[in-house]
C-alpha cells in the first residue's frame, strides 16, 4: 500500500516526501485548531505515505504542533464552534478544578487516552495557568501512547480484507450513533 500511495503521489500529483510531510503537518495543525475533526484519517495517510514508524513520527509531530498552536490561539481568545459543549464537558470540568501536580497528571492521562477529545484538553489548558512550555512537553509525551494505539488500529484496517473493513466500518457507525445518542441525552438534562 505504501509503495502504491508514494508512486501515486510522485507520478500523478508530483509531490515528494518533503512536500507530503509539510502538507501533513499543516493539515494536522488545522485539524487541531478546528477542534472537532478526527485525525485518524491523517494518521492513516501518514502511515501509508511514509511507512509505519516514520508515519507515526510525522503524526506525533503534527499533533504536538497542532496542540501547541491551538493552545496559543485559544489562550489569545480565539473562539470556535462547539466551545459551549467543551465548557460543559466532564473532562474539561475535571481539568478546570485541578491544580499543580494533579493538573499535570490529568493532562498527561487525558492526552494518553485515545477517546478523550483533544480540543477539550487544549481548551482546558488554555483556560488554566499552565505555561505553554509545560503544556507542550506533557501534551506531546502524553500523545505518543494514544497515537501508537491509533496507528496499530490503522495498520490492521489497511491490511484487512474487505469483510473485516466492512465489519470495522459498521462498528464505527454503530459507535458514532451510540455516542451521538449519549451526547444528546446528556445535553438535554
Amino acid at each position: 500500500m505504501t509503495d502504491t500511495l508514494q508512486h501515486f503521489m510522485n507520478e500523478f500529483i508530483g509531490l515528494d516526501s518533503g512536500s507530503l510531510f509539510f502538507i501533513s503537518i499543516i493539515t494536522n495543525i488545522f485539524i487541531s485548531i478546528l477542534g472537532f475533526l478526527p485525525s485518524v484519517f491523517l494518521t492513516a495517510f501518514n502511515i501509508s505515505a511514509f511507512g509505519f514508524w516514520p508515519g507515526v513520527g510525522v503524526s506525533i509531530l503534527g499533533e504536538s504542533l497542532g496542540a501547541i498552536v491551538s493552545f496559543y490561539l485559544y489562550r489569545k481568545g480565539m473562539k470556535f464552534t462547539g466551545i459551549d459543549q467543551i465548557l460543559s464537558n466532564k473532562y474539561f470540568l475535571k481539568l478546570k478544578e485541578a491544580s499543580g501536580t494533579e493538573w499535570i497528571f490529568l493532562l498527561f492521562l487525558f492526552r494518553m487516552v485515545p477517546f478523550v477529545p483533544s480540543s477539550v484538553v487544549t481548551v482546558a489548558a488554555a483556560f488554566s495557568s499552565i505555561s505553554i512550555i509545560v503544556f507542550s512537553v506533557i501534551s506531546s509525551v502524553g500523545k505518543i501512547p494514544s497515537l501508537l494505539i491509533e496507528a496499530f488500529v490503522v495498520v490492521n484496517v489497511l491490511d484487512a480484507d474487505k469483510g473485516t473493513v466492512i465489519m470495522v466500518a459498521g462498528s464505527v457507525v454503530v459507535g458514532m450513533f451510540y455516542w451521538g445518542y449519549r451526547w444528546r441525552k446528556n445535553n438535554r438534562t
